[in-house]
């Protein structure tokens, strides 16, 4: 028995053992382990008791004899003509439910550092089986019990910082990989203000929603206001909620257990986990499904999680960022997304403008992607050329902050191949992929059917990006001759998404 304490086992099969060897010393006929959660008893292991116990849970107030057990500081012994009821009866193998006979029982609690933690018992058919039974023998196997007890919660607890930790070291590197720098650049009018939102809310624990068009910067907001809060010192996790296949959605923001589902080999912790003590960044937040944002917000209100396939709850302490470039509050008119979740996560919301609302930033944003493009390209000192900084400051836009990055990364490394005087890199205006005209490059990123959209039509900028949204997936469809499939390979999507996207849209899917 003190072998089985030192190997490794599971802590299922570690109770096993411990009763079946106190069988050597306690004739009994059924035992059972029993560990204390709250106010419940639930069995961990059974010797003699049918299958089904498994999945019970006893209330003590409910069962006097597990009640009494757990009370007394000594075994306790039932009379067998004690009319208390037995929390066993119907489930001892091979007697008849209605047939149950006056027997013997005995337990003990079994506790950790002077605290209850659970109860051993022991019903034996015959009356008299544990008259020869010492309370020394009952003592020392609730012991052990307690060791092994111990011993697998210490066991657990370390696995569970070693996955936490592995999953936090996984989650930071993807992050990091994915991150093009933290500088929040801007001295408008319209970022200072910003800024200084991000650091009256940062230092609290209020839930911040940051909402704008795609491209305008809303994980670099987020970022700022974790790297400014109480939490910097742990983890920032980020989940993209667009790109989370609606089939495995639940598992990855909740975590799965063994078996819970084919696939599920081990159990696995979800992102609100992964983030205890940390701040959770859900993006696109808009994109989560109906069904998932009343689990979401349970998890919110009450802060537990239960895994895909348990029935225990896990506390978490998390702080909540989300961020979205669709009009919530029309998604909540349009029965789209939840009023009682969009005023839990808006507890403080941040406006991030789009970029043609704040040009005076442009010159300082063009100058820092100049300066990260020189380090990745090892070119000379670069000087943007006036008429190129005239094209930037007059452009509309569209694309905001990601893609005047990305049009300097271009026209950076055309420079670089082009000739240039000594000692310099000179970008100018040809180099620069924008139309003649400001709006020119804008308008060529929207298809023609969008673009034939008169401006009487009146359509606001969440309405006229849905349209764009289903214009382009119905020419994907089109070029794809209506394979769904295909068409999510071209865009870039998993194939869920898409269907829940075109739904959204009003579209019908091959799987509705």
């Amino acid at each position: 028995m003190a072998r089985d304490l030192t190997v490794a086992l599971e802590p299922e099969e570690r109770y096993r053992r411990i009763l079946s060897t106190a069988h050597s010393v306690i004739p009994y006929d059924a035992a059972c382990l029993l560990l204390l959660e709250g106010t419940e008893l639930i069995p961990v292991a059974t010797v003699g008791l049918r299958s089904a116990i498994a999945g019970e849970r006893f209330e003590r107030e409910d069962h006097p004899r597990l009640d009494a057990i757990l009370r007394s500081s000594i075994p306790v012994r039932f009379d067998p003509e004690t009319t208390l009821p037995d929390p066993f009866d119907g489930f001892v193998e091979g007697v008849d439910a209605d047939k149950f006979p006056v027997h013997a029982c005995a337990g003990c609690a079994i506790t950790d550092e002077g605290t209850v933690i659970g109860a051993i018992t022991f019903d034996a058919l015959h009356a008299d089986a544990f008259d020869c039974v010492q309370n020394r023998d009952l003592e020392t196997w609730a012991a052990l019990a307690g060791a092994a007890m111990r011993i697998a919660s210490l066991l657990s607890s370390m696995k569970q910082k070693i996955d936490h930790s592995a999953e936090v070291a996984k989650n930071l590197h993807k992050n990091m990989s994915e991150s093009t720098g933290e500088a929040m650049i801007g001295s408008s009018l319209n970022m200072r203000k910003l800024i200084n939102e991000i650091n009256v809310v940062a230092p609290s624990q209020l839930p911040v929603l940051i909402t704008g068009e795609t491209g305008v910067g809303k994980e670099l907001v987020a970022r700022r206001v974790h790297a400014t809060s109480t939490r910097r010192d742990e983890a920032l996790i980020q989940v993209n909620c667009a790109a989370l296949p609606l089939s495995i959605a639940e598992s990855e923001l909740f975590g799965h257990v063994k078996g819970a589902f084919t696939g599920a080999h081990a159990d696995r912790l979800g992102k609100f986990e992964i983030a205890h003590e940390g701040t959770l960044f859900l993006d696109e937040i808009g994109e989560l499904p109906l069904d998932l944002q009343g689990k979401l917000l349970r998890a919110i209100q009450n802060g537990e999680v239960q895994r895909v396939g348990s029935d225990k709850l896990v506390r978490v302490n998390v702080r909540l960022i989300t961020a979205t470039n669709r009009d919530l509050q029309a998604a909540v008119r349009d029965g789209q997304f939840r009023a009682d979740l969009y005023h839990r996560l808006a507890g403080f919301p941040l406006h991030v403008t789009p970029l043609r609302e704040r040009r005076d930033d442009i010159p300082l944003l063009a100058d820092h992607f100049v300066a990260n493009c020189r380090r990745r390209l090892g070119v000379e000192p670069v000087r943007i050329a006036p008429d190129a900084m005239q094209k930037l400051t007059s452009e509309a836009w569209m694309g905001n902050v990601r893609e005047l990055e990305y049009v300097i990364s271009r026209g950076m490394l055309r420079a670089s191949r082009g000739p240039n005087p000594p000692g310099v890199t000179l970008l100018k205006a040809n180099h620069l992929d924008l139309g003649s005209e400001p709006v020119a490059a804008a308008a060529t990123m929207v298809p023609d059917a969008v673009r034939a959209v008169p401006a009487a039509a009146g359509l606001g900028f969440s309405e006229h990006c849905d349209l764009c949204k289903r214009t382009r997936i119905e020419d994907s469809l089109e070029e794809s001759r209506g394979n769904w499939a295909a068409a999510a390979r071209t865009l870039g999507m998993h194939r869920s998404n898409l269907h829940r996207l075109a739904s959204r849209l009003g579209m019908k899917s091959e799987a509705e």
